[in-house]
């Protein structure tokens, strides 16, 4: 369980990416990003609404195999909520995005988690596994009833793990990230939703005081697929950061070292840590300003 008491949050997810005006120009111009006054050319911030992208440049930067599905264990994703998935849908497809789901899911009503939930996932200009989502009323937050435009913001980032209970003592006892819910979700529409025939994932959410989520997705059925290439770095366009702030540095990493046997805390840049969760999902830590 979660500490009642979260320090941290989080503030945005770093994508590697070939060019990063490129990638920010698909983001502005498909998914309707702003983008923030440059401070680097080579890593830019996107925003949408109150939530934000890092696009980090680490060319040549190796590509993700061909062959990724979305239960190999270096798959995460971010959500973007949408008003209106047909519009935002077809604007995609105008773009010739590359589908993971051949079109936009609408989950059963048999799953009161996740009933009414449309979603749809593709793949951005590098590789990169992203999810247009749409909520019904009486799910997900309040902001994401608003109808003033197609494109909100971000929910959430997702990523596949091979223990939920080993992920939870990372992000919650670990991190101070708080269990918000979870649903357990199978059935031909989470099958095309993901690419994965026969696809039942157990999804657990959690989330700090304020920032997207985090959704550990634990593939039930079937087996989890591939680990992270053991000479993963982080310039292949498969690498995504997970940037979250504290009030208490000290206090996270000590928390770290004491619920998570083995884990490394010895990466330091500049005033954060950078770690890796139990399946080698990128985190850096910094303390707030």
């Amino acid at each position: 369980m979660a500490p009642s008491d979260p320090i941290t949050e989080v503030d945005t997810v770093a994508l590697a990416v070939r060019d990063a005006v490129t990638a920010a120009q698909f983001f502005t111009e498909a998914l309707d990003f702003a983008l923030d006054p440059p401070t680097s050319p080579t890593r830019l911030r996107v925003r949408l609404g109150d939530e934000s992208l890092v696009l980090a440049e680490r060319p040549p930067g190796r590509p993700a195999p061909s062959d990724t599905r979305s239960n190999d264990l270096w798959f995460q994703h971010v959500a973007v909520v949408v008003s209106d998935m047909d519009a935002a849908y077809e604007r995609l497809r105008a773009t010739g995005v590359d589908h993971v789901s051949p079109v936009p899911q609408r989950l059963p009503d048999w799953n009161p988690a996740s009933g009414g939930i449309r979603a749809f996932y593709f793949r951005g200009p590098d590789g990169h596994p992203l999810e247009l989502i749409s909520y019904p009323p009486g799910k997900g937050d309040k902001r994401w009833q608003s109808t003033g435009r197609t494109f909100l913001g971000i929910d959430h980032t997702a990523m596949v793990v091979s223990c939920t209970d080993a992920s939870l003592r990372f992000y919650g006892r670990g991190l101070g990230l708080r269990v918000t819910g979870g649903s357990e979700n199978w059935g031909p529409e989470q099958e095309r939703l993901s690419g994965v025939d026969g696809a039942r994932v157990r999804i657990t959410s959690l989330r700090g005081a304020h920032g997207p989520g985090v959704e550990l997705l634990k593939y039930l059925a079937p087996a989890i697929g591939r680990p992270r290439p053991s000479d993963s770095g982080p310039d292949d366009l498969w690498h995504v950061e997970t940037l979250v702030t504290t009030c208490d540095l000290d206090r996270v990493v000590r928390r770290l070292v004491s619920t998570v046997p083995g884990i490394d805390v010895s990466r330091l840049d500049g005033a954060g840590v950078v770690v890796d969760d139990p399946d080698g999902h990128c985190v850096r830590i910094s303390e707030a300003g």
